[in-house]
């Protein structure tokens, strides 16, 4: 996000389109896996109830399932529709790729934001 290299969203559980820890796309990910979201309870059944069951294990394809607290790789038009729907799951703005801007406006990751800054020295002033 804001021109900044990507930082890493989760490798436990392992995310990502390409399953390599990042919201990275390309052509081939056509639903935009580019918002890293800190699930919760709400947000995981919200999904479930839109038909993107994110919990059930599916040991074929590696997904161990998720929990709230999980970070996760989420399509941004799924972030978007649980948003909209009033529940605004956390982002990592770090993680998020810039793609995401297609599909989300900004102003809506920007007020979800759970980036913690690395110095936390000065929160305090």
């Amino acid at each position: 996000m804001y021109g900044e290299a990507l930082e890493i969203c989760s490798v436990e559980p392992l995310t990502g389109f390409y399953r390599d820890g990042y919201c990275n796309t390309g052509a081939d990910d056509f639903g935009s896996h580019t918002v890293c979201t800190v699930v919760s309870a709400e947000f995981l059944e919200h999904q479930r109830s839109v038909g993107n069951d994110l919990s059930t294990p599916l040991p074929q394809f590696d997904f161990p399932g998720l929990k709230p607290g999980d970070r996760w790789g989420v399509c941004a038009g799924r972030w978007l529709q649980a948003y909209q729907d009033g529940v605004k799951a956390p982002v990592v703005l770090a993680a998020t790729n810039e793609a995401a801007l297609e599909a989300v406006p900004l102003a809506a990751l920007e007020e979800c934001a759970a980036d913690v800054p690395d110095d936390l020295s000065g929160l305090g002033e």
